[in-house]
């Protein structure tokens, strides 16, 4: 399964400027996927991070593989109404080189292991083939809180 940012949208509920999915490449359900971000330059985050040399702050970077991976969640036809993916945890963070603007980001991300409400992936960020950030990451999932009511 592939998916363009009309379905991610669908998928995720997050928006601009805190959507770090541009695409997903490959899914194989409950076990890896792989979703593409694409860095510019008029990234918000480029004004102070860091003005005359762009580098893509090491904690979006790990937010983008947290968003691929909860993509693969959040196709699972029985959990794709009503919830929330929400990061819990990570673990053997490592950053291996700089992320700067004109990159394409590869967020390759493998299950380690999957309970009812909880999931544990390995997730690796490449730019051209070379190894930017990896990590053991935790997630949870939670209903969508309701808003409003009577």
């Amino acid at each position: 399964m592939s998916a363009d940012i009309r379905r991610i949208l669908e998928i995720l509920p997050h928006r601009y400027p805190f959507l770090f999915v541009d695409r997903i490449e490959e899914m194989e359900p409950r076990q890896r996927i792989v979703g593409i971000k694409n860095v510019t330059i008029n990234e918000p985050f480029f004004q102070g991070h860091f003005p005359g040399n762009p580098v893509m702050p090491g904690v979006l970077i790990l937010e983008a593989m947290g968003q691929v991976a909860a993509v693969l969640f959040l196709t699972e036809e029985e959990i794709t109404a009503g919830h929330f993916v929400y990061f819990a945890g990570a673990d053997k963070v490592r950053f291996r080189r700089p992320v700067v603007p004109g990159d394409e980001l590869r967020c390759e991300v493998e299950v380690l292991r999957v309970r009812r409400k909880s999931c544990q992936v390995h997730a690796r960020a490449t730019v051209d083939g070379e190894l930017a950030a990896e990590a053991t990451l935790f997630s949870v999932l939670v209903e969508v809180p309701e808003v409003g009511g009577e």
